[in-house]
């Protein structure tokens, strides 16, 4: 049995496409073009949820950074370990129908994801209404 799992384990090689978003992705600012964090994603029942557990802005007063301007329940909830998109499902290509919350402004957006360069980035798109009317971003899966 182990034999066959080394088997299978070496038959995939390192930078074998991924067809899932589930992993560790470094986000981007679109702003400044650097690191932001990482975000982890995973895969529940075939539904995509994330969350972060890693930012580059370290707290200034020893403090864990908090979402103060999220509303209700993730009010001043910790950056670290929130989780910032839920309910995405597989649809062709892409994981849509979803939200992403975005941690700088607290507000929440209708969410849609795919696969770009053999699974190695990520584009993730948060808009209001339509997805044309929204900001897309490119992270790099972690490896």
């Amino acid at each position: 049995m182990l034999l066959g799992t080394a088997i299978l384990f070496l038959s995939f090689p390192a930078g074998a496409k991924s067809n899932s978003p589930a992993g560790s992705w470094k986000t981007i600012d679109d702003k400044t073009g650097e690191p932001k964090g990482v975000v982890e994603i995973w895969e529940e029942k075939g539904v995509l949820y994330g969350k972060i557990i890693e930012t580059v802005e370290k707290p200034k007063d020893g403090k864990p950074k908090i979402c103060d301007k999220c509303e209700g329940a993730l009010k001043n909830a910790p950056i670290l370990g929130l989780r910032i998109i839920w309910n995405l499902k597989k649809d062709g290509s892409e994981w849509n129908g979803g939200w992403i919350l975005d941690p700088d402004n607290g507000k929440i957006y209708r969410a849609k994801m795919s696969l770009l360069n053999d699974g190695s980035e990520l584009e993730v798109r948060g808009y209001i209404g339509f997805s044309f009317i929204g900001r897309s971003q490119v992270w790099k899966r972690v490896e």
